[in-house]
């Protein structure tokens, strides 16, 4: 690895990359703990000032709607206001933040020293089965879409209830979520298959007309959860020209983590729902606080994943797929405790130096920070013009 001195040192290589995480899921703390992301004391794993301290360059935040707390046929509405809170962030601090919808405004934003705000809508559920909400998702700046979150919706299974008889599903895509695929594709909206099923994967591979995302996945060849990604999808991703993210939430990066947090399921479970209880009967949604502080007291009783967990999904992904697809999908504020060494993402310059000491190259990192990225974005836009 080269000296710390160097052009090609770790940290001269980080500060001078454009650094994109594709997942971070900051917007519920907008709008239900009327939070600011720039001028944050307490600021999670991810704040203005964190982002600056680890050459955080763009953001995607995930537009996430809970569909245990908000029924599907009425996701829109909050849909609706994570979004307003995100472009709110924007609107408060234009001197910081940009709102970036192509991979041009990224690196225009970068150049001009903002923070780039971007934006992907977490579940399929979220359009109510209709292509004109998908259109006015993209209209208001939603630039990728994962098909589904834990849960299956009316048209494409999701791996988080794949084994579950009581869920009806549909062998992948039912044929209008091939429609949700082509008009997709038509508008320059990049498809994410994170949290999709197998099936559901796979037939995304079969019909889209662009290159594809993985937002947040990491390796299943590695770490068990059906989250992950098998060898044979991350070849696929490859052959697409597609990119996979990797996850930093440590039960999908690490096997005996993940082992022990499912054996703590069954008290989290008893908590959470006793806690959606008392909400329920106020008439509200549970604050994501509340939920949070349950989850980072089981956390904290497992301990926190190896780092060098982290740093072996980056590894295998790169020698099955290749390095030009993949990236960083963090999951900050997604999850109850980061892994060793990762607090915010002020730490992100760890995972530059870590994976230079295991041989890969400046021309490689600068790829992985963000690179590639910017070449899928591009090319789902080149896609969509064709397309029109």
């Amino acid at each position: 690895m080269p000296p710390e001195n160097t052009a090609d040192s770790p940290l001269a290589v980080h500060a001078r990359s454009i650094v994109i995480d594709t997942h971070a899921d900051t917007p519920q703390r907008f709008v239900d703990e009327r939070w600011n992301f720039t001028d944050a004391l307490d600021g999670g794993m991810l704040n203005y000032e964190t982002a600056r301290k680890g050459n955080l360059n763009a953001q995607f935040f995930s537009i996430w709607v809970d569909p245990h707390q908000y029924a599907a046929h009425n996701s829109a509405r909050r849909t609706l206001e994570l979004i307003d809170g995100t472009l709110e962030q924007v609107r408060r601090a234009p001197d910081k933040l940009a709102l970036c919808v192509t991979a041009g405004e990224i690196v225009a934003a970068h150049e001009a020293g903002r923070f780039c705000v971007l934006m992907g809508i977490e579940g399929g559920h979220s359009i109510e089965n209709s292509l004109g909400l998908l259109r006015d998702y993209y209209r208001l700046g939603v630039r990728y879409m994962t098909l589904t979150w834990s849960n299956t919706n009316d048209w494409a299974d999701s791996s988080g209830d794949i084994d579950d008889p009581a869920v009806k599903h549909h062998n992948g895509l039912t044929p209008f979520g091939r429609e949700v695929i082509a008009e997709m594709n038509r508008l320059g909206m990049m498809v994410d298959v994170s949290h999709a099923s197998d099936k559901t994967f796979w037939d995304v591979i079969e019909m889209t007309k662009a290159p594809i995302i993985a937002s947040h996945s990491s390796a299943r060849a590695l770490t068990g959860a059906p989250r992950n990604l098998t060898d044979e999808m991350l070849r696929a991703v490859a052959k697409n020209s597609g990119v996979v993210m990797v996850n930093f939430y440590p039960a999908f990066i690490d096997e005996a983590w993940r082992a022990a947090w499912n054996a703590s399921r069954p008290e989290r479970k008893k908590e959470q729902d006793a806690l959606k209880a008392e909400y329920k009967a106020k008439g509200l949604p549970v604050p994501f606080e509340a939920s949070d502080k349950i989850d980072r007291k089981y956390a904290a009783l497992i301990g926190r994943a190896p780092f060098q967990s982290l740093i072996d999904h980056f590894d295998h992904i790169i020698k099955v797929a290749g390095i030009d697809h993949v990236g960083i999908g963090t999951d900050f504020d997604g999850f109850p405790t980061p892994p060793a060494e990762i607090d915010s993402a002020a730490d992100l310059p760890k995972v530059t130096a870590a994976l230079m000491a295991r041989g890969h190259s400046a021309d490689d990192m600068t790829k992985l920070l963000g690179g590639n990225l910017l070449r899928v974005f591009s090319a789902v836009e080149d896609a969509a013009v064709r397309l029109r």
